[in-house]
């Protein structure tokens, strides 16, 4: 498994929360389980506690990708940085349970997890990644979704840096609302022009032939 699969975790807690709507799905132990998808015996050991401790992290991952966002290089790769020395990982070899058609081992690299509890365990895996992902990538590919109000963050894989949105709903909505933006300015633009061909039509005085 490569290891920027892991970003998705910084994703996924990071949108447990709307900022700008004022809504936080990040309300119980069952939601914490929930944001390891497959990673099951780590979910296990999640307790009420993370619950907070996982809104602290998330805030903090979400100004990395504010300032990646932004264009504040240095600062997104600071905080990145700032998490991960705080919520270190142990790296290790694994392929013993996943076998190439000639029966060796598919090796690959694999996050061990030492935590002492689900936060830490989640938040090393999530900064990881996000690591990976980051300098494989480019800071560039960390965004917030342009489609107000809507603000969760995504991690552009396009091949040309050209992704503005977090879904297609999204970027649809957005269009949407653009269109008819413009429609509006086009029929106020008409309506002035209009109004201003009427003003002139009555000020020019009659000539006599």
């Amino acid at each position: 498994m490569e290891l920027t699969y892991y970003s998705d975790y910084a994703v996924r807690l990071v949108n447990t929360e709307q900022p700008e709507r004022g809504t936080d799905t990040l309300t119980s132990v069952e939601v914490v389980r929930d944001l390891f998808g497959p990673a099951q015996q780590a979910a296990r050991r999640a307790t009420d506690s993370d619950v907070t401790r996982l809104r602290t992290v998330r805030a903090r991952l979400r100004a990395v990708f504010e300032a990646a966002d932004a264009g504040d290089e240095v600062l997104a790769v600071d905080l990145l940085n700032a998490l991960m020395m705080e919520f270190p990982v142990s790296p290790q070899i694994s392929g013993h349970e996943i076998r190439d058609d000639n029966g060796r081992p598919d090796w690959h690299m694999h996050i061990a997890d030492h935590a002492a509890n689900a936060t830490a365990g989640f938040t090393a895996t999530a900064c990881m990644g996000l690591a990976f992902h980051l300098t494989e990538l480019g800071v560039d590919r960390l965004g917030i979704c342009e489609a107000r109000p809507c603000r969760n963050v995504y991690l552009d894989t396009s091949t040309n840096r050209s992704r503005r949105y977090c879904s297609d709903r999204c970027a649809t909505r957005a269009n949407v609302a653009a269109y008819r933006a413009r429609k509006r300015l086009e029929n106020e633009r008409a309506a002035l022009t209009g109004r201003t061909a009427d003003t002139t039509q009555e000020s020019t005085p009659a000539t006599d032939r």
